[in-house]
């Protein structure tokens, strides 16, 4: 036996999908899975988290700062990454990632300037910092948004 085919006991686990309510012969007639009588048995039962008007815990807990929906995530690189290509490649996000300095670009690439660049490089990148291009460009190569 091993980790990758261990399953579930016959009989242990039971699916969601059936029709309930539909009679004694179902197996889930009566009362539906209900049990009998209670705030819960009937319609009109609460929603979850509800606490019998008492302050929920979800408005009990302080809630602080603001989540901008709209930012982008951007993974940093710095020049000093670049030194594995060889002179005059062309390091693009897809030749980072076959590298494996990154392993998942998100909403994009910008180069960083920490670092020394001794080879000649075109560099396609979502962005660059001001010293990242500097150091691209003294050493031959050309820096290129895309």
């Amino acid at each position: 036996m091993e980790l990758s085919n261990l399953r579930p006991a016959d009989g242990a686990k039971h699916s969601d999908n059936f029709r309930r309510g539909r009679g004694h012969g179902s197996g889930n007639g009566k009362t539906a899975g209900k049990g009998h009588k209670g705030q819960k048995a009937r319609s009109g039962a609460p929603r979850i988290g509800f606490e019998g008007g008492q302050m929920p815990l979800y408005r009990r807990i302080p809630k602080r700062g603001f989540k901008n929906i709209n930012t982008l995530e951007i993974v940093g690189i710095n020049v000093s990454k670049l030194e594995v290509f060889e002179n005059g490649a062309t390091v693009t996000v897809d030749a980072l990632k076959e590298q494996g300095i990154i392993r998942n670009p998100k909403d994009g690439v910008k180069i960083l300037g920490n670092g020394e660049l001794t080879k000649k490089l075109t560099v396609q990148a979502n962005a660059f910092s001001a010293a990242a291009k500097e150091k691209i460009e003294a050493s031959g190569g050309t820096a290129e948004v895309v």
